[in-house]
């Protein structure tokens, strides 16, 4: 009987041997691993970034975590990101093609395509059409300063008053991307864009819940009634209005005269025919992924830009006394004129590294057997940036953990951009709509501190700058108090 039980105990010893996760040779270290959870423990599945930093303190800045049984190296810090994506850009540009995001979005869209011909062929095919639609020229100024009267007309109804502004700034980011995704813009209650912010933000906060993590971690789970089934049927939801959208522009669609990217997506498509990667289905997911990207990451970062300028009325006074100084009697700022403004410039730059909106960026994965700083990297192995570690890296900054503008500024008061600035990322995969962002954050801040004074409300209490965690960061919900300035 005894021997028996030593045998059955030896059996499950193996057993647990067997499934427990092991690291490659050669592969970056990090805390011992459990069988079937792997490091799940080791880390808050609801939040993880303090966890990321405590690891990067005891492991360096390239350590190894198993998600379940799947293993995952996180980067961080300037030197090691750099030899990552930019030195050896080719090698770490694929994207992971077995989570839930990509279930969730059918392996269609352009984030997380996997690195190849077909992303290729697509993220031309952006480019170019976002070029041909005014990125960068006149064109795309007018469609954002469109929008932006509908930013001042709100503000103007509330001087004297508090207000939210969060769905004000969301709404004015959502806009300026259905302009150029459909060329219109759409009034605050309709009901399309409210069904698709709504949508999106369920996607949002399931994707960065304990659930997703767990899908991705423990494949025999993914087929049961969980909650992260609800975000399939959202993306189902989307897929559909934006389809009954494309058949409205087909009936008024002439062939070679595009008013928007669906028509020029609609072009290529008869250019191209059937044999190509090109599909009114990948169009459809095509759409909603720059719809997303271009409303939340804006959005997020202007909400941190007021939370910080009404906390801080020194910044704001002195961008408002260039602002007037250096705009005199033009009628509206354009994007050329950042280029003497350079506190400005500093100052949205400077809120944009404090804010670290994209937190993780978007996963990438190695398309072959590499290396990164001597350590082995398998292909289709999972690489998780960690952008705080950029962001606020001791070394690269004059001030990493306060909001100062004089991170941006040399000793003569010029603008300079440090390399550690990345919250874009780079290499390949720099963020599509960067010039865009770009764009609506500098016209956007200077329109409305010109205009008008935000003040943090007197009853509000203390500001809390801890954000909530998502696939993008974003500032508590908070309130302004607006005036409108004596000096116009």
């Amino acid at each position: 009987m005894f021997v028996s039980v030593i045998l059955l105990w030896l059996c499950v010893w193996l057993i647990i041997l067997q499934l427990k996760a092991r690291r490659p040779k050669n592969f970056p270290p990090g805390p011992t691993t459990l069988p079937v959870l792997g490091n799940l423990l080791n880390i808050n599945l609801e939040n993880p970034l303090q966890d990321f930093e405590r690891l990067r303190k005891s492991y360096g800045n390239v350590y190894s975590l198993f998600l379940g049984p799947k293993p995952a190296v996180i980067i961080n810090g300037l030197k090691v990101m750099k030899e990552a994506i930019v030195i050896k850009a080719t090698d770490f540009a694929g994207r992971p093609q077995d989570m839930f995001i990509n279930d969730v979005t059918q392996r269609k869209g352009v984030i997380m395509a996997d690195y190849g011909q077909n992303w290729k062929e697509h993220r031309r095919f952006a480019l170019m059409t976002l070029r041909n639609f005014g990125l960068g020229k006149k064109s795309m100024e007018d469609r954002i300063h469109d929008e932006i009267r509908y930013t001042v007309k709100t503000l103007e109804q509330s001087v004297g008053e508090t207000l939210r502004p969060q769905v004000m700034f969301h709404n004015a980011g959502s806009n300026i991307i259905c302009h150029v995704l459909f060329g219109t813009r759409y009034e605050y209650d309709d009901k399309m864009i409210k069904t698709i912010v709504q949508c999106f933000t369920e996607n949002s906060r399931i994707a960065n819940g304990p659930w997703t993590m767990l899908y991705d971690s423990i494949p025999l789970i993914r087929n049961l009634p969980l909650p992260f089934k609800k975000a399939f049927k959202n993306v189902e939801i989307c897929q559909n209005l934006i389809s009954r959208l494309v058949e409205e522009f087909k009936k008024t669609r002439v062939p070679g005269e595009p008013r928007h990217f669906v028509d020029c997506y609609l072009d290529e498509l008869d250019k191209k025919g059937d044999s190509t990667s090109f599909s009114e289905d990948q169009m459809i997911m095509y759409c909603l992924d720059l719809h997303f990207a271009g409303t939340d990451t804006t959005s997020n970062t202007l909400l941190t830009a007021f939370l910080y300028l009404m906390t801080h009325p020194h910044v704001q006074e002195r961008c408002q006394q260039e602002i007037d100084m250096m705009l005199g009697g033009k009628d509206r700022v354009s994007f050329e004129d950042r280029h003497s403004m350079p506190y400005t410039q500093a100052v949205i730059h400077e809120v944009q590294r404090i804010a670290n909106t994209a937190p993780l960026s978007v996963f990438h994965a190695t398309t072959k057997d590499t290396e990164l700083m001597g350590y082995a990297i398998p292909k289709g192995t999972l690489i998780i940036q960690n952008m705080m570690s950029v962001l606020r890296e001791e070394g690269q900054w004059k001030f990493p953990h306060e909001f100062n503008p004089e991170n941006f500024l040399n000793e003569q008061g010029e603008f300079v951009k440090p390399e550690a600035f990345m919250p874009f990322s780079a290499g390949p995969r720099v963020c599509l709509g960067e010039g865009l962002a770009r764009m609506e954050l500098f016209l956007m801040t200077v329109t409305l501190l010109r205009k008008f004074k935000f003040i943090w409300p007197e009853d509000a209490g203390e500001p809390d700058f801890a954000p909530v965690f998502g696939i993008t960061l974003c500032p508590k919900p908070y309130s302004m108090k607006v005036q409108l300035r004596s000096k116009q």
